[in-house]
């Protein structure tokens, strides 16, 4: 079974920068794209920026000039560098990998880790 673990949350002033990492159980290249997704309490889960085998990367608009996603397929890592954190961006940060088998998805998440940025 696909094992993705977050870290690098925490707690952060408005305008702060934090780093997280989201470390796969097998090799990234096995998976056709992996992305972060965010919840707030409230809310339903939403992409934020998600990163292709290729190193193609999308971003939503909210985090585009922000946030910068990226891969280290020698550490099976996946990394969301958020800058310029804002109030709105606090929420649990879930890492996704999806992989294509035979016309298939498969998804798999990580168990969140948490994104509080204070005012």
């Amino acid at each position: 079974q696909v094992q993705l673990v977050e870290s690098g949350g925490g707690l952060v002033q408005a305008g702060g920068s934090l780093r997280l990492s989201c470390a796969a159980s097998e090799s990234i290249f096995l998976f056709n794209v992996m992305g972060w997704y965010r919840q707030a309490p409230g809310k339903e889960r939403e992409l934020v920026a998600a990163i292709t085998s290729g190193r193609s990367t999308n971003y939503v608009d909210f985090v585009k000039g922000r946030f910068t996603i990226s891969s280290d397929n020698a550490k099976n890592t996946v990394y969301l560098q958020m800058n310029s954190l804002e109030p709105e961006d606090t929420a649990v940060y879930y890492c996704n990998a999806v992989r294509v088998l035979f016309g298939k998805d498969y998804s798999y998440w990580g168990q969140g880790t948490q994104v509080t940025v204070s005012s």
